[in-house]
């Protein structure tokens, strides 16, 4: 007559839910650089490779629309500043592995 699990309550309740609070778009560290302009990138690896300058670029990525900086991929062999709110643990390390460091912005 009732087909097994017709009666009973099932699930969880969240009441006024609202989506805001779980936003959070990722990025890949593959995908850093591409926030920035080609000629950007040229210029930098141009002047770390010519031992021009010892400063970092900066890439914002809360800036650009993305919250959490996931570890996939490779960076590339200079020091990078990155900002964001989140980030995965490989992406911390592999960031401090090529001598960057990880900003946590609110």
């Amino acid at each position: 007559k009732y087909h097994p699990g017709y009666f009973g309550k099932v699930g969880m309740r969240h009441f006024h839910l609202t989506k805001n609070k779980y936003y959070c778009p990722v990025i890949n560290i593959d995908a850093l650089w591409s926030l920035e302009s080609q000629q950007k990138r040229e210029a930098w690896e141009a002047k770390f490779k010519s031992g021009e300058t010892k400063r970092a670029p900066v890439i914002d990525a809360v800036k650009h629309g993305y919250y959490k900086v996931l570890g996939k991929g490779n960076l590339p062999k200079f020091p990078v500043i990155i900002k964001a709110k989140l980030f995965s643990k490989l992406a911390e390390r592999k960031i401090k592995s090529v001598g960057g460091a990880c900003v946590l912005v609110s």
